[in-house]
């Protein structure tokens, strides 16, 4: 069995993940530059948010970050199949979250709301837009892993496109534990 190694999956996804965590944390230093100059603008605009469906949202991220876990795990016992499973698992609860978020779009958009609505909108949806994208392309990387899982492209010995896809999958929903409480929560 093929030692733990670190980081796991290919040091390229690493760069990219720490260019795009750093591109985050550059929008939310913004973000909350911008808020603590506006305060009463974006505690008025925060309420019209649908914090139960971001709730939900935040639910299904980590659901699906766990499913995740187990797809690694099982690779790792050379179990395929369950591996595939898992990754399934975590698809169909990134389906959720796009399917919650893209309500939420619907709402605002279908009452005026866009960038160009407020300061606190082009930030709400800059944000959030930018992280659906970033889901939609963590489901086409585990979808190609769990094809290749499927087919039986990975083993106990190599798994690497295993760890690189659950990596980003876990970058992913890392941005959304820290969007969450910033857009929706705090006041």
């Amino acid at each position: 069995m093929e030692k733990n190694k670190w980081p796991p999956g290919d040091l390229v996804i690493w760069i990219f993940i720490m260019a795009e965590l750093l591109t985050f944390g550059v929008f939310f230093s913004v973000y909350a530059f911008t808020r603590a100059n506006h305060v009463e603008l974006f505690n008025t605009y925060q309420l019209t948010l649908d914090r139960n469906a971001a709730l939900i949202n935040t639910l299904a991220l980590i659901t699906s970050s766990y499913f995740v876990v187990r797809a690694v795990s099982a690779i790792r016992k050379d179990n395929s199949k369950r591996c595939f499973h898992w990754l399934l698992g975590a698809l169909f609860m990134g389906v959720v979250f796009l399917a919650v978020k893209s309500m939420e779009y619907n709402h605002h958009f279908s009452h005026g709301v866009n960038l160009n609505t407020n300061t606190f909108y082009m930030f709400y949806l800059s944000l959030t837009v930018f992280h659906f994208l970033h889901v939609i392309l963590g489901m086409i990387i585990l979808s190609a892993v769990a094809l290749k899982a499927r087919a039986g492209g990975y083993s106990a010995q190599e798994h690497t496109g295993v760890e690189t896809g659950a990596s980003y999958w876990h970058m992913v929903d890392l941005v959304w534990m820290v969007l969450f409480p910033l857009v929706y929560v705090m006041r």
